[in-house]
């Protein structure tokens, strides 16, 4: 196409999980009763986004990874108007920044599929295809993600969001139980009131700009001089500007990205826009919650941080909500976990609590704030699959195990390299040793608040860090104590069958041993972390 450019080694970190779809659908019409088949095709093509994102993770200084540009050219008879004359304008744009949000996303969806592993090699029957589904789900939302975090205009950005969060739904409704429908159900609602407030937003800073860009020219559009009155005509370099009163485009923008802000609030699970998480993530699935509470967080902060990034060169629009966003999350969320025995609904209410931690950095829209914004998610990300992790490995120790915090009274004596792992993610999201990595992240949070003088909001920050230790140390501490010995005939056998199923199911495990092994790397080496980002 004249005067579009487009680099496909560049969108491979898309295509990749959109070819494993295909292949998945093609391979359950061959051969339709296959179980793993499905989920390893998954798997594959979820590794292979993964190390198609390697290229963008060695950009730094400012440079990007582009696709999708349209350059100028010379208007034909009957064609659209040429663009001549305007600077090159690229729909996809991935830096340094963008590449790790999307090779983390990558990796969560891997240790996701692990998880999701059947149960049996048996065929399924011929009426069942849960499998196939769960699949196709897992990649399209995967794609999603990718994708909204190179976006640089608001089609594909909107499309791209709602890609990564609409296969969620089905994927919480699938396992067809009651308390899963009533997650899907809140989740869709929740869904659709997101939609109306992010195309509102998007619609707004289509009119305050005058660009479908989300880009810092875009914004500054909004600020920008514009022809008197009267005048015939305006140059090339002054049409970007020529759009609205800059006293009124201004403030426009400002709301646009606070309604942007709000929209993307209920996907990250921020308080007021949090109701849904607790009875989503109890009625879904461990693998399924374990996807909410990862990759579908990377898509959002990524969305939100392509949107921030454009409007920073404004100064601090939607500071101010931010800041009592990330307040009223850390609170309600750390109050609730305490309250918590089910650890499924416990760690629904740590992401609500850890959303405000990840926001907490952008009341400094800034490259410091963006990067301090991404560092906690990925801490974050990390140390959630582990605890999920672990949660899947106890849960098919036996039926009914595994959910509460008693079942897991003396893991450590049961099985030292699982309590192990736990250890170290639920320490890792308290902020204290030996998850080095939580506390680096915390600090690195910390630090553009104090830099831009918010002093109660540092202090609120630091009261919840304290209040979050007590909301781990509950599940850590039944970890660590001493069991009770059981009197009775399956008492002897436990550690036979624990072995017996972890034998079994090696995949499970295996995801296990991944998430495990990233989040041991990041606390040795913490900086690893800091400079993946750029």
């Amino acid at each position: 196409m004249k005067g579009l450019t487009i680099d496909y080694a560049t969108l491979l970190p898309a295509l990749v999980p959109v070819a494993g779809l295909v292949l998945v659908l093609v391979a359950d019409l061959v051969n339709p009763r296959l179980r793993q088949l499905p989920y390893a095709i998954a798997g594959v093509a979820a590794l292979g986004t993964a190390v198609a994102t390697v290229p963008g993770l060695a950009l730094g200084g400012g440079s990007t990874r582009e696709t999708f540009c349209l350059t100028g050219g010379t208007s034909t008879r009957g064609a659209l108007p040429s663009v001549e004359g305007l600077p090159q304008r690229c729909l996809w744009q991935a830096d340094a920044l963008g590449s790790t949000l999307q090779l983390a996303a990558a990796v969560a969806a891997v240790v996701c599929i692990a998880l999701a592993w059947p149960r049996t090699r048996r065929r399924r029957p011929d009426d069942s295809t849960r499998e196939p589904v769960e699949a196709v789900l897992l990649l399209a939302a995967l794609a999603g993600t990718v994708v909204v975090a190179a976006s640089r205009d608001v089609g594909t950005w909107l499309v791209a969001l709602e890609l990564a969060t609409l296969p969620v739904i089905a994927l919480v409704a699938l396992s067809g139980r009651r308390s899963a429908v009533a997650g899907a159900t809140q989740l869709l609602v929740t869904s659709l009131v997101s939609f109306a407030l992010l195309v509102l937003g998007v619609a707004l800073w289509f009119a305050g700009t005058g660009s479908p860009f989300l880009t810092p020219d875009a914004a500054l559009s909004s600020g920008g001089a514009f022809a008197a009155p009267g005048t015939a005509s305006v140059t090339i370099s002054e049409a970007s500007t020529a759009v609205v009163f800059p006293s009124v485009s201004g403030g426009v923008v400002a709301l646009a990205t606070v309604l942007i802000v709000a929209g993307v609030g209920f996907k990250l699970s921020l308080v007021p826009f949090h109701a849904w998480t607790p009875t989503a993530y109890a009625g879904s699935s461990v693998p399924v919650a374990t996807f909410l509470a990862t990759v579908s967080k990377v898509a959002a902060l990524a969305a939100l941080l392509v949107v921030l990034r454009a409007v920073a060169v404004l100064g601090t629009p939607a500071v101010l909500s931010i800041a009592l966003l990330a307040s009223l999350s850390m609170t309600l969320g750390n109050v609730m976990a305490l309250r918590q025995d089910d650890v499924v609904r416990l760690l629904a209410w740590s992401t609500v609590a850890q959303a405000g931690w990840v926001v907490l950095p952008l009341v400094s829209i800034s490259a410091l704030g963006v990067g301090a914004s991404a560092t906690y998610l990925l801490t974050y990300v990390v140390a959630t699959l582990v605890a999920f992790s672990v949660v899947a490995v106890t849960l098919r120790d036996g039926p009914g195990r595994g959910r509460s915090i008693k079942d897991y009274d003396g893991l450590w004596q049961r099985s030292p390299w699982r309590a192990g792992a736990l250890v170290l993610a639920l320490t890792s999201l308290a902020g204290l040793p030996p998850g080095v990595i939580g506390l680096v992240g915390k600090i690195t949070a910390l630090r553009p608040v104090v830099a831009e003088g918010w002093v109660w909001l540092a202090v609120v920050a630091a009261a919840n860090a304290v209040l979050g230790v007590a909301v781990y140390l509950r599940w850590l501490r039944a970890v660590i104590t001493e069991r009770v010995p059981e009197i009775g005939p399956t008492a002897g056998g436990e550690d036979h069958a624990v072995a017996a199923t972890t034998g079994r199911r090696p995949v499970v495990v295996a995801g296990l041993v991944l998430a495990s092994a990233v989040l041991v790397v990041v606390s040795v080496q913490p900086d690893l972390l800091l400079r993946l980002l750029g």
